[in-house]
């Protein structure tokens, strides 16, 4: 029998042991660039080991569907991993906790408009998974020598279902 997930909001509380969610928050920010601007600094944890560096890069994802498929989490272990959608669509962000050197069960999440997430070093997580076109995000995370990627590819698939009251998404296929 294949297990199911049902999506949940993403909130900072919830999400805090795998990462951190980036969004503008409740306060008030710095305001720069002759008062026309309000700047919200140091939003997440960037951590980067043994050499390796931030490097900014765009990912164009193709975006999918529910019910979704899980069969792949993977980490990177050397760096936080952050992604920062170039729209307003909500996108699909999948995490599990580490059990014994190997992903747990599952969550998923559905981010609101204007939300990213970055996901601390050696956090389980699903691969950048947009609901709509285009799946346009700027990713920064750890550039530099050594194997920052694992793979789990898990026994059994898992599918996510959309909890149809936080987002009626188009499910049909």
């Amino acid at each position: 029998m294949t297990a199911t997930v049902r999506t949940q909001p993403l909130t900072t509380g919830v999400f805090a042991p795998f990462g951190d969610v980036i969004e503008v928050p409740d306060a008030s920010g710095i305001t720069i660039n002759q008062g026309n601007c309000q700047r919200y600094h140091d939003l997440a944890q960037l951590a980067f080991f043994e050499g390796g560096q931030a490097g900014i890069s765009l990912f164009d994802a193709r975006p999918r569907r529910f019910p979704y498929t899980l069969d792949l989490l993977e980490r990177h272990p050397l760096g936080a991993q952050a992604f920062l959608p170039m729209t307003q669509a909500p996108f699909l962000v999948i995490v599990a906790p580490e059990q014994h050197g190997i992903p747990g069960t599952p969550l998923a999440f559905l981010t609101a408009p204007g939300q990213g997430v970055n996901y601390h070093p050696g956090t389980w997580h699903g691969v950048l998974t947009p609901l709509a076109a285009p799946g346009l995000f700027a990713v920064v995370d750890r550039i530099g020598a050594g194997d920052n990627l694992e793979e789990y590819w898990l026994p059994e698939p898992v599918t996510i279902l959309a909890d149809e009251a936080l987002a009626p998404i188009d499910s049909t296929g």
